[in-house]
């Protein structure tokens, strides 16, 4: 699972010479705290980085209610009282901005406020709407956050690393565009980890992201800023992007929604990243949505994909979101994944599935047991495709600059083959093991009738900072390439119902050093509990209305 690094990355002179430039660029950040939705520094404890606080209870405290009745309003029935005129642009963003720029006020989830862009877009549609009497796409209105690494034109693009602190990026990535082009307003982008490949949440130029529920926790990773986003009630849904865990992780983390879709359906076009063109082939980084219900997943879907934009990327498969029902409880056959063989989960996450199982039976679901297949085999072989380079363009970014690295940089820089990279033939057999265990899988799931898998999403709650290692929970679903759900349970960590197991046996160091961090209850109180609905490739319009029936069946 882990290989050989060096860090022969870090040069404190040369980044010395970077400092001021860091510097600048966080007080541009709190220059975007204006006066209009800045917090009063006594609603924020001043020991939220010592014990955990749960930052969500501010949002009630802050706005007035007419705010908060706009912003926990979801989206897809926002776009109904938009258009109706009941709402205007302008007060839906005023409402939205406050929230979000108390989010980062008490959590640090924004690498960039520009609420004037915001105010100004806001102000041109509902201009529009007086006009016209019309909207002027089905998201007319609607605050929406984006992942700082795609590309804003004329703004910095940077995907966390220094090095890129310089680079204003001429125009829209494509996803961008399609969303603003709909009726999107942008105001901020949100907070990565250092190399876009930590399930934390930490880096050079802004810091370290708190958790929303208890703030001495991580918020997960690479999607930082959107788990924590989204929570805090800032944006309607936010644009994430997963290789590995890195909008399902987040979700999970920050108890929200998020969506893993299938591969090459949304458009990598102008993204930042540091592989060549945005694109690693092996295992294929995805785009996909967070948000605080299924509606605004499939809003979110239903909009991007009905731009067509297949027709200007020619990565893309050419698939229309399609409209599916809901469907019926009792016509589900649920395979719940206690243990994927290699990490067993935490008490928490255990109590999850359990009360997830028994609740699901008890609607006529059918319930059955998932048994692992390959799952230390393929989540080794995703790891070599992670750094199938030899890290070659992760190290010229990151020394570019002399960055020193976060502890979790130099674990992924290790992962699989480490420094050593795959050779051609190497790669085959690596794909080899990921096509035939796609093969494995939809047999398994035709021969017992399985439609969906419920899984953990990380072997347990979110996790203190910088400490997270296994990713198998999702890794092992992008390489196999399978569309997935995040939902909230309603659950979360309570040290009289989730003690440590001081029985537990580790089956390898990996499990005994993840099964250590779960050392105290009382650190995880209050933490949410989510789980991960897996559906077959291509069927991410399924697995989204069916994670809804699932989400009310469990949180009931």
């Amino acid at each position: 699972m882990f290989g050989a690094f060096t860090n022969d990355i870090s040069d404190p002179a040369k980044f010395a010479e970077w400092e001021p430039k860091i510097k600048a660029y966080r007080e541009a950040v709190a220059a975007g705290v204006l006066d209009e939705f800045k917090a009063p520094e006594s609603l924020i404890p001043g020991d939220i980085d010592t014990k955990g606080y749960n930052a969500t209870v501010l949002t009630a405290k802050f706005l007035t209610a007419d705010e908060l009745a706009i912003v926990d309003t979801p989206g897809y029935k926002l776009v109904e009282k938009l258009a109706k005129g009941e709402l205007t642009a302008v007060e839906t963003f005023k409402a939205f901005a406050k929230a979000g720029t108390l989010a980062h006020q008490a959590l640090n989830c924004a690498m960039e406020l520009f609420p004037e862009y915001g105010l100004k877009r806001a102000e041109e549609l509902d201009a529009y709407y007086a006009k016209t009497g019309k909207t002027v796409g089905p998201l007319h209105g609607l605050p929406i956050s984006l992942k700082e690494h795609y590309n804003f034109a004329g703004h910095v693009t940077h995907a966390a690393y220094v090095s890129l602190l310089d680079n204003v990026t001429p125009e829209h990535a494509y996803n961008t565009k399609i969303l603003e082009d709909a009726g999107a307003v942008f105001y901020i982008r949100t907070s990565e980890p250092q190399c876009l490949m930590h399930l934390c949440s930490g880096n050079n130029i802004t810091g370290r992201t708190r958790n929303p529920y208890r703030s001495t926790l991580t918020t997960g990773g690479s999607s930082s800023g959107e788990g924590a986003i989204a929570a805090m009630k800032g944006s309607v849904f936010g644009i994430g992007s997963d290789i590995g865990g890195s909008i399902r992780c987040p979700a999970a983390f920050c108890g929200v929604w998020g969506l893993r879709p299938s591969q090459k359906r949304i458009t990598l076009k102008n993204v930042t990243s540091c592989y060549t063109e945005g694109v690693q082939e092996a295992v294929y980084v995805v785009l996909g949505p967070l948000a605080r219900c299924a509606e605004d997943l499939d809003l979110c879907m239903k909009v991007v994909l009905g731009a067509k934009p297949w027709e200007h990327d020619a990565l893309l498969v050419p698939l229309p979101w399609r409209d599916v029902p809901f469907p019926a409880a009792t016509s589900l056959t649920v395979a719940i994944a206690y243990d994927d063989g290699v990490v067993a989960p935490h008490p928490p996450i255990l109590r999850g599935l359990k009360e997830a199982a028994a609740k699901l039976a008890a609607a006529g679901v059918k319930v059955v047991e998932w048994k692992p297949i390959r799952t230390y085999e393929n989540v080794c072989a995703v790891a070599s495709m992670y750094n199938a380079d030899g890290n070659s363009a992760q190290r010229e970014l990151l020394a570019a600059a002399g960055e020193p690295l976060f502890p979790l940089t130099e674990v992924c820089l290790s992962f699989g083959c480490g420094d050593a990279g795959v050779s051609g033939k190497e790669a085959q057999r690596l794909a080899g093991i990921r096509d035939s265990t796609r093969q494995e899988f939809l047999d398994a799931m035709n021969a017992q009738g399985i439609d969906y898998l419920l899984t953990p999403t990380y072997n347990g709650v979110a996790a203190k900072p910088d400490v997270l290692k296994y990713w198998g929970y999702t890794s092992l679903y992008n390489v196999l390439d399978y569309p997935s759900v995040i939902f909230p349970t309603g659950l979360y960590v309570d040290p009289a119902l989730d003690p440590v197991d001081t029985k537990f046996v580790p089956r390898s160091d990996i499990e005994k050093y993840e099964h250590a961090l779960y050392d105290d209850p009382k650190e995880f109180e209050g933490a949410p509990i989510a789980l991960q609905l897996i559906g077959r490739r291509y069927k991410d319009e399924e697995v989204v209305k069916a994670s809804k029936v699932v989400a009310e069946i469990i949180q009931a």
